[in-house]
């Protein structure tokens, strides 16, 4: 157990590295003008202007417009894609904790990648003289502080490898699915922020659901490749991942990391921990003060997200980024 632990802190660390990379990545994306309003003398935007290219070559994208083509797009930077070696990283380490460990234990303390994400800006030289402030700090504790009051009254126990039929997993993907798609739907002719937010939630599901698939698949690690690839969870792995990165970027680019960061964070372990019951027959604490601790938990850790999401800097990176690329010819 406690390696699981360590496993997942540093899962965390590679998966906050990756985050950062990934949002200057989708935030240097240029935006495409849906309604642009016309010039002065009433002459409208050019069609050099309507076309042009960004600097990669890619056509800019429509935030209000689901683009299957844009992990392509992003791909195309850099700095997304050292985001993505950390991802793998991270999943490399997320792996290894679910073989020692049990979803309702690693998953909640991944939640703790925004910290690292606030530590790391708040940390390093500040830019443009913004600083943390108390508010700010306060709400890192008290995420660290949900976090172990979570863990300490659901005290995660038991759980099998292989615990649950082959009906509960076809259940458990069909009720992701429906809880996605609806997530997706009312994120639909909405602001920037309500496309952010349940884009995000639809994002916190999906990864939840990977993990699930990645706890079935790290059993078969002792048998090597062979036991590994002779299984059905790599392939639902491959596409599950594929279909939950997509909407992360999705949800990066659609509108501000305020709205879309407590889906994230918070869909994520609760998904895994309902998945963890479920399918591999996890237990958690149930008495009355246990459950009352562990809502308790919750809540205080989705105030510390919705606060340190809201923090300048975490959001002005973004923004300069955004506003950068907006500008570029």
């Amino acid at each position: 157990m406690p390696l699981a632990v360590l496993l997942s802190v540093a899962a965390s660390c590679c998966t906050a590295a990756a985050s950062i990379c990934q949002r200057l990545g989708a935030a240097s994306l240029p935006r495409r003008e849906s309604a642009a309003p016309p010039r002065r003398g009433g002459v409208g935007r050019s069609g050099a202007d309507r076309c042009a290219a960004d600097r990669f070559g890619a056509a800019r994208f429509d935030a209000d417009r689901f683009d299957p083509l844009l992990v392509f797009r992003l791909a195309r930077r850099p700095v997304w894609l050292l985001g993505f070696a950390g991802m793998l990283a991270g999943f490399a380490c997320q792996l290894t904790a679910l073989h020692f460990g049990p979803l309702a234990l690693v998953q909640p303390i991944l939640a703790i990648e925004l910290l690292f994400v606030f530590g790391y800006l708040a940390l390093r030289c500040p830019s443009g003289g913004r600083r943390a402030r108390w508010r700010e700090w306060v709400a890192a504790i008290a995420m660290s502080a949900g976090i172990g009051v979570f863990l300490r009254a659901a005290a995660p126990t038991g759980g099998h490898e292989h615990y649950a039929a082959a009906l509960a997993w076809w259940l458990a993907g069909l009720a992701t699915a429906v809880a996605v798609a609806a997530a997706i739907c009312a994120a639909g002719g909405g602001s920037a922020t309500r496309r952010a937010a349940c884009l995000g939630i639809a994002t916190g599901i999906a990864w939840g659901f990977v993990a699930a698939v990645i706890k079935e698949l790290s059993s078969h690690l002792a048998g090597g490749p062979g036991a590994i690839f002779a299984t059905w969870s790599p392939y639902v792995l491959a596409v599950t991942g594929a279909a939950a990165m997509l909407l992360t970027s999705h949800a990066m680019a659609a509108g501000p990391l305020a709205a879309s960061q407590p889906g994230f964070t918070i869909g994520d372990p609760v998904t895994a921990i309902l998945l963890g019951a479920l399918l591999f027959g996890e237990r958690l604490g149930t008495s009355p003060a246990a459950l009352v601790a562990e809502v308790l938990g919750l809540i205080v850790l989705a105030v510390g997200v919705w606060t340190l999401s809201r923090s300048e800097l975490i959001t002005a990176t973004s923004r300069t980024d955004e506003q950068r690329d907006l500008v570029s010819p």
